[in-house]
């Protein structure tokens, strides 16, 4: 019988995901645009991620220039999927929640990927 994950377990990862792959997306655009890009989802990731680096500054290392700090603190974001979540749900193993928002869009992907080459 397989254990299934509760839902404010499954729920929570997803929210943590999208933060972190929010968080991520942000440092990725900002390879590629200036901070003050007028490019609508550079925008939106900017006003969406700027509280949580507030929040995350007095444990950001000053030594870090800025582009990489979004990275820094969607780290955290990983660390707490990956370790603490399986952790509160009991699992002796860690790493067992295996990211249900990743495994959701990885399964989406192959379906779609299916639908074209069929």
């Amino acid at each position: 019988m397989t254990e299934q994950i509760p839902f404010w377990a499954v729920a929570l990862d997803y929210v943590l995901g999208m933060i972190m792959w929010t968080l991520i997306g942000r440092f990725g655009m900002r390879l590629f645009l200036p901070e003050e890009s007028k490019f609508f989802f550079s925008r939106f990731f900017i006003r969406v991620t700027d509280p949580l680096l507030k929040l995350f500054r007095p444990i950001t290392p000053a030594f870090l220039v800025a582009p990489m700090v979004p990275l820094y603190v969607a780290w955290f974001f990983f660390m707490f999927r990956f370790y603490l979540m399986p952790w509160m749900l009991g699992y002796s193993v860690m790493g067992m929640l295996s990211f249900p928002l990743e495994s959701e869009i990885a399964q989406g992907v192959a379906y779609l990927v299916g639908l074209l080459l069929n």
